[in-house]
């Protein structure tokens, strides 16, 4: 495991590499050339987990090798945010210091934003009395007396400790605006910021001049649908999460769209509803007929769409697909462009420095 900083030349070569590849993956699709966004090679990942290794009296992070299971100390992470490597120190030093912090803490995640804030949450095997509170505040105030925005949560089995937030919020560049998003604990979010941001700006790209309404499966917090919200004259967009769906309507209010619309229904019940094959109490006062969506967008997880969902797909003029596996993307392009041809593609290299590939794909129905 690599915990030195990477060279702007090593960065180059590898993700050549991955260009070649995902070039070699889209042939067989006759795909226009691909379009290619290059991440920072350090300091470019948001949030990071550690597990804690305790050595005698003493602490430190670790990290695990996938494949040999073999334990590495970690004093700074460079492809965490300059913010994280900033805290990483300075958490430890004050935790050795405390028993009720210290005693059976066994991981640290941190999650911080472009904007400077910080969510440190402590896990522990041992459950979290009125003592662990009163330290976790005078370490959440030491932390703040060096200017940082910084919050502590601790999680114990079945226990949540919330000293004052379990969120922070990001501010992101869409296009020529600049949208806050609410982000919470435990909760997905895309890891690295500016690559993300540099995602939405493709996508509003490729959308620019579409037609009706946009519908949008596996939205999250709102991430695509309020960037795009712009683009399209409605938002309808669904999400199973209950956290993440209340931090999409969290983030359109404090945006002020006023033209998305944000379901708590997984892909498989939506499709089942568009189908009438099963009726929702969710959809009550929600007319689905009223919706023109002439485009789809599926950000799907690593599995790829399930299958009854990527025939429904295939039912919409303009598909925008945002995938984090190529195996199962390659799965499901395999049919999509039985109906569609592929306009765009793109890589987004969200991890640098892994075999991980982010690729965007923008599908337009066959002309008869």
């Amino acid at each position: 495991m690599r915990t030195s900083l990477r060279e702007p030349e090593e960065y180059q070569q590898q993700l050549r590499e991955k260009q070649q590849r995902m070039q070699a993956f889209f042939a067989e699709f006759a795909a226009p050339q691909l379009e290619v966004f290059a991440s920072a090679p350090n300091h470019y990942r948001m949030r990071a987990e550690f597990r804690v290794w305790h050595d005698g009296d003493d602490l430190y992070y670790v990290m695990f090798d996938q494949a040999t299971r073999q334990r590495y100390r970690v004093d700074q992470f460079p492809a965490g945010s300059t913010l994280i490597n900033l805290l990483m120190p300075r958490l430890l030093n004050a935790i050795r210091e405390q028993s009720d912090l210290k005693h059976k803490l066994f991981q640290v995640d941190f999650l911080t934003t472009q904007s400077g804030d910080a969510l440190i949450s402590l896990l522990y095997h041992k459950k979290l009395a009125s003592s662990w509170s009163h330290a976790a505040q005078a370490l959440r105030a030491e932390l703040r007396t060096e200017g940082l925005k910084v919050d502590i949560i601790g999680r114990a089995h079945k226990q949540k400790v919330v000293l004052e937030r379990d969120h922070v919020i990001e501010q992101l560049q869409a296009g020529t605006r600049q949208l806050s998003y609410l982000q919470v604990e435990n909760s997905f979010t895309q890891p690295n910021a500016m690559m993300n941001e540099q995602m939405l700006g493709w996508a509003l790209d490729v959308t620019q001049g579409a037609r009706g309404d946009l519908l949008e499966l596996y939205c999250g917090n709102g991430n695509f649908s309020l960037a795009l919200a712009p683009n399209f004259r409605r938002v309808l967009a669904t999400e199973i999460a209950k956290s993440s769906v209340d931090a999409a309507q969290f983030n359109i209010r404090e945006n002020h769209i006023d033209n998305v619309q944000i379901l708590r229904m997984s892909a498989e019940e939506f499709t089942q509803a568009v189908r009438n094959e099963r009726t929702f109490r969710r959809l009550d006062g929600i007319d689905l007929a009223s919706f023109e969506c002439e485009t789809i967008l599926v950000d799907p997880p690593r599995a790829g769409l399930d299958p009854a969902t990527l025939a429904m797909v295939q039912a919409y003029p303009q598909i925008l697909y945002i995938s984090c596996n190529p195996e199962t993307l390659q799965d499901n392009l395999r049919q999509l462009t039985q109906s569609h041809d592929i306009v765009r593609c793109a890589l987004f290299d969200q991890f640098p420095f892994t075999h991980h590939v982010e690729s965007g794909v923008w599908l337009r129905r066959k002309a008869c």
